[in-house]
């Protein structure tokens, strides 16, 4: 029944409107924002979902750069590791020189002065960000070097995962100098007490300590020295390669770890794409149609509102 008061085609134009125009909105902000799933209200079991994901995927963020700063401290170990040794190879070879008679050892010995402060200045500039693997000051250096490796959910709970260096190995430690005592490699007197030489030889002594016989060559220095010096350099220089294929090994475990955490991060990418990314197609197109829509209802609203001007003209 047309009625003056109540214009119910109009109020269900309106409504209809309403709707369309609501809908028109959220497309809109799908299509700017290219978030199916903007905030909680779009869907609240998707939303969180996605913000847990995505804080999960900032940690991994964080590993990758732990692992990072993991590979720089490693790297420059092997590469202090790997100078030391080329000069503990040629201090080598200079006491198998000094094997012959004819030579001069005082002379030789000045190139050992400078090849052991070459070693001196490997071992101390092998340092990254604080950290030297190779230069033991006191026993807080003894604990084993942790990297950050992974980051895991269980649930509502969460850990952290450490890829670990051990310092310590079946003579002491793997650094290559101790200061204070004999526990680096080439402060180690436990190589001459294996082998049993008559003399406890290490290459060097600690600045803090000269408690046992560094391999010096006097013009006294007879052939059974030399000969135990050597043996006790091979033992070092055998606990020195152990130590670089650790660290060559841990190198390569951090390298495969983050190609790991880079593809884990991909993936949880592409999972909080598939619950909360726009199809942007499809938004589009439904733009289109709700376009069309709300101009539809504006004029079926237009002419809803007509209808009391068409009573009207009833009464003229």
């Amino acid at each position: 029944m047309p009625s003056l008061l109540t214009n119910t085609a109009a109020i269900s134009a309106l409504a209809n409107l309403r709707q369309i125009s609501h809908e028109l909105g959220i497309n809109q902000r799908q299509v700017s924002s290219g978030l199916r799933v903007q905030q909680a209200s779009d869907d609240a079991a998707y939303w969180s979902i996605g913000t847990t994901m995505r804080s999960d995927n900032q940690a991994l963020a964080a590993v990758e750069d732990a692992l990072g700063l993991g590979a720089a401290a490693v790297d420059t170990a092997y590469a202090g590791m790997s100078s030391a040794i080329e000069v503990v190879q040629e201090i080598k070879a200079k006491l198998v020189t000094a094997r012959e008679e004819s030579v001069d050892k005082l002379k030789i010995n000045e190139e050992l002065d400078q090849l052991k402060e070459q070693i001196y200045s490997i071992v101390e500039s092998a340092s990254f960000s604080g950290q030297n693997w190779l230069h033991r000051i006191d026993a807080a250096d003894d604990a084993d070097k942790q990297i950050v490796g992974s980051f895991t959910r269980s649930g509502n709970s969460v850990s952290l995962q450490n890829l670990s260096y051990g310092m310590s190995n079946q003579w002491g430690t793997n650094h290559l100098i101790d200061e204070n005592y004999h526990n680096g490699i080439l402060t180690n007197v436990e190589f001459a007490r294996d082998l049993g030489t008559a003399t406890e030889w290490v290459l060097l002594s600690g600045k803090n300590h000269d408690i046992h016989e560094d391999m010096i060559l006097t013009a006294d220095t007879s052939a059974q020295d030399i000969d135990e010096m050597v043996s006790v350099l091979e033992m070092m220089l055998g606990a020195m390669a152990d130590a670089g294929a650790k660290l060559g090994a841990i190198s390569q475990r951090i390298e495969m770890q983050t190609e790991f955490v880079q593809v884990l991060q991909d993936a949880v990418d592409r999972g909080i794409g598939r619950l909360v990314d726009a199809d942007l197609q499809e938004a589009a197109t439904r733009s289109k149609a709700l376009e069309v829509q709300q101009q539809l209802a504006t004029q079926s609203l237009s002419i809803a509102n007509s209808e009391p001007d068409i009573l009207l003209r009833l009464f003229q």
